[in-house]
């Protein structure tokens, strides 16, 4: 059998991220029928936590040894993906979960239009225009003004405003930041958010079913994240990332199969706009690169 290339095995490790990502979130969907949010991410935060926590004492990941500057990054990421995670999850809970993960592709668009606002990143107009009809498809999804338009649809856009908080304080912060350091830190700053927003709610007895979704959502929250780091480090960026996007195929079909959920037409319009202008900003900032590395190297 003929070895993997290092991009194929980059795109089957994204591919596995991102079906575990869909599936956890399957699980914490179901569970909420019988579940608060605060206990579920309390109880799902307690197992991710220590097995990340072994998993990068084994690989030697774990260091307190950093500079300040990439501390305050750390710590602004930890509060992105707790203010992501509350936000994400509620707007999960009230909504079909293929229209939540595919509002969660707006990212790449997103990630380049603040790196060009707050940190002055050139953006050609190619990629300006492909953000421009991507926020078009975004409209195509949340349909303000219409009855499919609630709360929840906010809730899903402003956990897309703080994933992509998170993906830039992540961007921003030095190579030498440990990524499991980084993972663990977000972990347990959501499990301790939970844990105080459960003080104020009462927890719920557990039978074996429930206790099955917590042990699975658990199980591939670590998958998800373990998969991502190693995506990280397998492959090139440009042609493994648009590989995330088999996350929504998996929604549809889990949303078609577990929750009776299927789309209207202009969802499927709007995501399939929203992967296309993601999919060519990516690689149009892959081709800027080369060029940028091209030009140093002269």
């Amino acid at each position: 059998m003929p070895q993997l290339s290092d991009n194929t095995r980059g795109a089957l490790l994204m591919m596995a991220s991102m079906a575990c990502f869909t599936f956890g979130d399957a699980c914490m969907k179901l569970a909420s029928a019988d579940l608060p949010l605060s206990q579920l991410l309390v109880l799902r935060g307690l197992f991710a936590s220590l097995i990340i926590y072994l998993v990068a004492r084994r690989m030697n990941a774990l260091t307190l040894d950093l500079a300040a500057r990439d501390w305050n990054l750390i710590a602004l990421r930890a509060v992105a993906e707790v203010a992501a995670a509350w936000f994400f999850l509620t707007a999960l809970f009230n909504m079909p979960i293929a229209n939540v993960t595919a509002l969660l592709q707006m990212l790449p668009l997103t990630v380049t239009l603040a790196s060009a606002v707050f940190f002055g990143e050139p953006v050609g107009w190619r990629r300006w225009t492909a953000i421009l009809i991507g926020f078009g498809g975004m409209l195509l999804i949340v349909r303000p003004g219409t009855e499919g338009f609630n709360a929840y649809s906010i809730y899903a856009l402003i956990a897309v405003v703080c994933v992509t908080v998170r993906d830039l304080a992540t961007r921003r912060m030095s190579a030498s930041v440990p990524s499991l350091t980084v993972t663990l830190s977000a972990s347990l700053a959501v499990l301790a958010f939970a844990a105080v927003l459960s003080l104020g709610e009462d927890w719920q007895p557990l039978d074996a079913s429930l206790w099955g979704l917590v042990a699975a959502m658990s199980v591939f929250i670590i998958g998800g994240y373990l998969f991502s780091v190693m995506t990280m480090r397998t492959g090139e960026v440009s042609v493994v990332t648009p590989f995330r996007y088999t996350g929504l195929v998996w929604a549809l079909v889990l949303g078609w199969a577990i929750f009776g959920e299927w789309p209207v037409p202009l969802t499927f319009l709007g995501a399939g706009i929203i992967i296309a202008t993601g999919v060519f900003t990516l690689l149009r900032e892959a081709r800027a690169r080369r060029l940028q590395a091209k030009t140093v190297r002269i």
